[in-house]
């Protein structure tokens, strides 16, 4: 009578494959590190990317993609254009238009801390008069202090953005704290916090539209409008936006929408994720080599306990699914390993950006898969060599 051998249970090929394992601490361990550095570099360049995606989806939220940006352009002759001073109000009729705000510039004044700095140390600090709906047009908060209102904008009141405040060295304002503007004191009333979608408030010195006009010459010609629409409507009146604000000269005017530049800035990102997550993937490449170099050596040095095996009775298909199960299970130590580093990685560097910290769980489970596919294909080779070992051959090799 022929006995036919004994069929393997899950539980026993789990534990027949960790047995080598467990015997090449060291060479395990160094194996699994390869595949895990591979996988926690995918999974954290993609949580890294997917939170700093996240984050623009929270500004956008915050500020809105409906925020248009009016600014004079060039004559056809090449010289500056100009917006005229009434190109406020014209746009505030239009329909849609829910708010509207201008900053006019001061080309010729200068902010110094005190009358004692040298003229030429500008720190690049602009000056600009400003509606006093500014900070809910923009959606700015401050930092410190209050807003210009309908009486501090008619005296020597300035609000500081919050580059400004770096370079003079100013952290609060107070009643005491002044800066030199255009030759005349202002006292520092507010310090606004950094205004993500107009980056060229925070390098300025904010000052009220009537004393810029009583005491430093102002001319009255907004130099940047700002305007918020329905969001159903931006586009048609983005259309209609320089005919509004100079009809004669609609050709001198151009309009922008803030909120692409980040979105043109997050397709920059991806591209670069793009490539980093190439550089992952050969890292796993490099990682799924270890593993077959691990397992083709773990053959060859268990020659004997393969041919004695065989002699007891194990099949061919016994020895090559416990090679093959040894192989899944080193790499699945790796993968789950470097997803483990992954998230702590893109956790931590989320944390010192202030972002909401976000793994995919595509990543994730990716990983561990990709992990899996590159075990079996590293182990394959070694596991089918194991099985084809004559028993009488490996013995030989005792």
């Amino acid at each position: 009578m022929v006995l036919s051998p004994a069929r393997l249970r899950v539980r026993d090929v789990l534990r027949v494959g960790g047995s080598g394992l467990r015997t090449r601490r060291m060479r395990v361990f160094l194996s699994a590190l390869g595949i895990a550095i591979g996988i926690a570099a995918m999974t954290a360049v993609a949580g890294i990317s997917t939170s700093s995606r996240a984050e623009l989806d929270r500004e956008l939220d915050r500020f809105g993609t409906n925020l248009l940006t009016v600014a004079p352009g060039n004559k056809l002759t090449g010289g500056a254009a100009s917006l005229p001073p009434e190109a406020v109000p014209m746009i505030a009729r239009i329909g849609p238009v829910e708010t509207v705000a201008a900053t006019g510039q001061l080309s010729g004044a200068k902010v110094y801390r005190n009358d004692r700095i040298p003229a030429a140390q500008t720190n690049a600090i602009s000056v600009l008069a400003v509606h006093l709906n500014l900070p809910a047009t923009l959606g700015a908060d401050l930092a410190d202090g209050t807003w210009l209102n309908a009486a501090t904008a008619k005296f020597p009141a300035v609000v500081l953005g919050s580059e400004t405040a770096q370079r003079l060295g100013i952290g609060a304002a107070a009643p005491d704290v002044q800066v030199l503007l255009g030759g005349e004191l202002f006292t520092v009333v507010g310090v606004l916090q950094p205004v993500a979608l107009a980056p060229e408030v925070d390098s300025a010195a904010l000052i009220g539209w009537p004393v810029a006009q009583s005491l430093l010459a102002f001319d009255g010609h907004p130099t940047t409008v700002y305007s918020r629409s329905v969001e159903s409507q931006v586009e048609a009146v983005r259309d209609v936006l320089a005919a509004t604000a100079n009809p004669a000269n609609p050709n001198e005017v151009k309009v922008s929408r803030p909120s692409d530049v980040l979105a043109a800035k997050h397709a920059t990102n991806e591209a670069f994720t793009g490539l980093l997550l190439g550089l992952g993937a050969v890292a796993l490449l490099v990682g799924g080599v270890g593993v077959a170099n691990t397992m083709v050596i773990s053959v060859l040095e268990r020659r004997a306990e393969i041919g004695l095996r065989r002699s007891l009775g194990a099949t061919r298909g016994q020895i090559r699914t416990q090679f093959l199960t040894e192989s899944l299970l080193l790499s699945a130590l790796g993968g789950i390993g470097g997803v483990f580093l992954g998230t702590a990685v893109t956790t931590g560097y989320a944390a010192t950006q202030g972002w909401p910290a976000v793994v995919p769980l595509w990543a994730t489970a990716g990983g561990v898969a990709a992990t899996l596919v590159i075990g079996a294909i590293a182990g394959l080779y070694p596991a089918i060599r194991a099985s084809r070992l004559p028993p009488t051959e490996a013995l030989a090799a005792t």
